[in-house]
């Protein structure tokens, strides 16, 4: 869920910065994002999800592993009495399954992330949402994400409990 608060919290940001470049008089906000992101029925859900999705992936990787395994075992136990072509071949084999097993390492990490972003977005479109009825209902120019705040004014309004009321948390 870290990333999905940073991808959470460079909305927020783009949100309070869009408002306007003079802050003087106006008011200005935060939010606590990771508060609400937690309370969302959908997270459980998006995390359950992407445990699945996890351990399809880890299975896959771990069946190709066995594959290597195997082959590997194969090749020292039979390569003294192989014909020097067939001794090629099966390194040749064992090479290629090395190379798509650091293949599918790789993608799987882009695919997962991708998969996070595919669950996440429906969630925190619905949270940008509800920030920026928030922000409109009580005439604010700038709102920033509680996390990436080195101080916080006592002007400053937090509207995270209004931003959970408003999704219903």
């Amino acid at each position: 869920m870290k990333r999905l608060t940073k991808v959470f919290i460079l909305l927020v940001l783009a949100l309070g910065i869009g408002f306007g470049a003079n802050a003087q008089g106006q008011k200005i906000g935060y939010v606590d994002s990771q508060t609400i992101i937690d309370m969302m029925p959908e997270s459980a859900k998006i995390q359950q999800d992407l445990q699945a999705y996890y351990g399809e992936l880890q299975a896959q990787l771990q069946a190709m592993a066995v594959e290597y395994q195997n082959k590997m075992r194969e090749y020292e136990a039979n390569s003294a009495t192989w014909p020097n072509i067939a001794r090629q071949t099966k390194e040749k084999e064992i090479l290629d399954l090395q190379s798509r097993i650091q293949d599918f390492q790789a993608n799987a990490e882009t695919d997962f992330a991708a998969k996070q972003d595919e669950l996440s977005k429906p969630m925190l479109d619905k949270i940008k949402k509800a920030i920026d009825d928030v922000v409109k209902e009580k005439g604010m120019a700038y709102v920033f994400e509680k996390t990436v705040i080195l101080s916080i004014g006592d002007s400053a309004i937090d509207i995270t409990a209004d931003v959970k009321k408003k999704l219903g948390l």
